[in-house]
Order: C-alpha cells, then structure tokens, then sequence
C-alpha cells in the first residue's frame, strides 16, 4: 500500500495566548533585522499577525516576511511588489516631508497619515497658526475630508486634532472597502505526520503538533483550545474512498505551560484501506 501525502495539505496555524508581560519579552528578543521588520511595518500588521511572528522560531520569520509582503501584491504575476515598493516610498518621502521635530518624519502623526492615505491633495501651511501668533498648524485635504495637524509645542511635533482623528478613520474604512482582505486563515506550519502498517489493510497516522504552534485561550487556571481534524483520502482516480472528522480538546495547567511547549500533541488515527495508492489530505 502506498500513501501519498497530499501537496496541498494545510493546518489551520494556532497560537500561544501570550501574557503582556511574555509579549513584551518576546519583542524584545527578537534579532536586530526582525525588530526593524516589526517596526517598519507597525501601520499595516494586523494584530493576529504580529502574534504569529512574535511566535515563530526565527528560522521561520523569512518564511513569515515573504508571505506578509506576498499576500498583499496587487499582481502576483508581476516580479514587483508594488505595494510593498510604494510603501517603503511613502516611507522615504515622509522622513524627507518632515524633519522638523522629535522623531524620523515617517513616525510623526504626519508621516502616518501620509503612508496610510498617500499625498494629499491639498497641503497648506500655516506657521503661524490661523491667526496671528497662534499654534503652527497645516490642513490637508482628501477629498471634501479636512485633515489638520498642530503644533502645540512650537517644536516641529505637529498633532493629528481629534475631530481630524475621526475623518482617518472614515478614509481607512473606505480603502478596506476595496482591498482585498488579509486572511490569515490556511497558514501551514511545520508538524510531524508518521504512518505504521500494523495489519494487514490497516495503517496507523500519527500527527505530531508542537504545543508551541497553539493559540491557547486563559480560561479557570488553564490554558485550552479545541482542534478540529478533517482527515481525507483519495485513490488514484481521485475518488474519496475515506473521511474522518473528530474533534480534540486541549487543556494545560497553566504552571506545566513552559515544560509542556517543547513537546508534541498527538492525534493517532487507524485507516482502513485495501492495497493501492492513494493521497491524503490532512486539515485542521
């Protein structure tokens, strides 16, 4: 009997509910070239993001990296990235825009703002407020959307004002509203698949998952999460001649968590099936 594992296998990728604490620690650690990756794209990770790279073994992070940039290339069929290029561009552009004050122009409100929603259309400039000796102020227009900016300190900081807070809020919507999503859904991981012949027409699967790869939610002192196995095989004519589907509950005290990371969880299955070849898909 042969199996084949499918090529398109897929496990659904959980994680680890950190602690604040065991966060900040992880960011900490993270290489000097990780870091810079994590910070450079702080306007654009969504959080579940952030909490898969923070996670990943660092051999894994390239991997993370060209996938964070892949998923959001408007032509895939192009060798260019050109959101990935424009955004580096804006980043560029931002830090040249606004070098007055504390920090790299790309950080300050209104290098945000211009990396998020691109040039305005309109930019004025008023350095000595609306009026005569009032704060440092600039408006910027995106269609019928004034955005404003002060300089409460009179040190180049310029401040997004809340009601202009507002108007982003409406504008980032509105792009949403015709990006396509980022979906996180469908990651694959790394896991360990063992299959033994223990009867004749009888084979035993054993997924090996590492605890570490798991989103454990906090609940009465312990960590918990539930998996849901769809496990498919196929013959050669591509029929489905078996399907298994079960559900597994996890639970760890919380003061076994460090010593349990390093092992596996394991899913032992029993197929059932004549001598031939056949594929296997696996799903979680």
């Amino acid at each position: 009997m042969k199996i084949i594992i499918g090529a398109s296998l897929a496990l659904g990728l959980v994680f680890l509910t950190l602690t604040s604490c065991r966060f900040s620690r992880l960011k900490r650690d993270l290489s000097p070239e990780h870091k810079e990756f994590l910070s450079e794209v702080r306007y654009i990770i969504i959080g579940k993001e952030k909490k898969v790279f923070l996670n990943l073994p660092d051999a894994e992070k390239a991997n993370f990296i060209q996938e964070f940039w892949k998923k959001r290339d408007p032509d895939p069929e192009t060798e260019i990235n050109e959101f990935k290029d424009s955004y580096y561009e804006l980043i560029e552009e931002a830090n040249h825009l606004f070098r007055e004050g504390s920090t790299p122009g790309w950080l300050q409100d209104r290098g945000r703002i211009y990396i998020l929603l691109g040039p305005p259309e309109e930019r004025f400039i008023y350095p000595m407020g609306y009026q005569f000796y009032d704060n440092p102020s600039e408006v910027w227009t995106y269609g019928y959307f004034p955005i404003i900016f002060v300089d409460y300190s009179f040190a180049g900081d310029y401040e997004l004002v809340p009601i202009s807070a507002q108007y982003v809020a409406t504008l980032l919507q509105s792009q949403m509203n015709i990006k396509p999503e980022v979906k996180m859904e469908g990651v694959i991981f790394d896991f360990d698949l063992d299959l033994e012949n223990i009867a004749d027409n009888q084979i035993k699967v054993q997924i090996k998952i590492p605890y570490k790869n798991l989103w454990l939610v906090e609940k009465d002192e312990k960590l918990i999460t539930t998996l849901l196995l769809n496990l498919e095989v196929f013959s050669d004519l591509k029929k489905k001649v078996w399907n298994f589907k079960e559900k597994y509950s996890i639970s760890i005290d919380e003061s076994e968590i460090m010593e349990t990371l390093d092992k596996n969880y394991v899913i032992p299955v029993e197929i059932n099936l004549s001598k031939g070849n056949y594929r296997m898909n696996i799903l979680l």
